[in-house]
């Protein structure tokens, strides 16, 4: 496959290259360069960083981050099967239990919410940093919701990091989950408030929250190019999205 031309595979971070080090020097950088082209890929077009997995884990499969990159591309096209076996072999090279939320989360990929549920009950979870805790208790709440617990899935996201004013990396993604937990379960004030501090705290983008606050406020936004619309309908729209800005705004300073 193709790699970009400003791919060096120097791009990589440093324990990776580390691991790389164990091959020979023209073949570590294929599959160095293979492996950029997985992470620049994999969130805008996850087929074809896909397809960059499976030719660096053909030509290393004994490299664990070669694993790994091949389960999160696997994972990435929706092929769980196949991301649960590769961040396996991953695991089982490294010994490392970083790995261990993604895998519980496959298991809610291949319909099985009750084996992700045990496995947020694991020992291995303590091994965990912050973040994978934040995460594996994101995979627990999902698996309740997958069960039909949406009361389970609301308390399960109850905890000190939620209730956190601190911003760290996961804080807009725990947030809006607690925010459509409680959504589900008919709390719709509560949501509100929740969507409204998730939206607060996502300097990256990573959620809809201002999407949702504007389903629930009412505001509905009109396709200025649309020429089905007319002028009355294109204005009222702008005014409504306005509005829904300004509430917004609102809501985040008193969060």
């Amino acid at each position: 496959m193709p790699i970009d031309e400003d791919v060096t595979g120097e791009e990589l971070d440093k324990d990776v290259q580390q691991e790389l080090k164990s091959l020979p020097k023209t073949l570590a950088v294929d599959v160095a360069r293979n492996l950029v082209m997985v992470a620049r890929l994999l969130d805008e077009d996850p087929e074809a960083a896909y397809g960059y997995a499976k030719v660096a884990l053909r030509l290393a499969s004994r490299v664990p981050s070669v694993r790994e990159a091949a389960g999160f591309a696997a994972y990435g096209v929706e092929k769980y099967a196949e991301a649960l076996a590769e961040f396996r072999a991953a695991r089982r090279m490294t010994g490392l239990q970083h790995l261990w939320p993604v895998m519980a989360d496959c298991e809610r990929g291949l319909g099985r919410p009750e084996k992700a549920l045990a496995m947020a009950g694991e020992p291995e979870v303590r091994q965990l940093d912050k973040a994978g805790q934040v995460e594996m208790r994101l995979v627990a709440a999902g698996a309740r919701r997958d069960m039909g617990q949406a009361d389970a899935a609301v308390v399960t996201l109850q905890s000190p990091e939620l209730a956190s004013t601190s911003v760290q990396p996961w804080t807009a993604r725990l947030r809006y989950a607690y925010a459509d937990a409680l959504l589900e379960v008919g709390r719709r004030e509560e949501a509100r408030e929740w969507f409204a501090k998730a939206l607060e705290s996502d300097q990256g983008g990573v959620t809809d929250a201002s999407d949702r606050l504007a389903e629930l406020d009412g505001v509905e936004f009109i396709d200025a190019l649309d020429e089905d619309a007319d002028d009355s309908d294109v204005t009222d729209g702008a005014e409504g999205a306005e509005g829904g800005d300004s509430g917004e705004a609102d809501q985040a300073d008193r969060g």
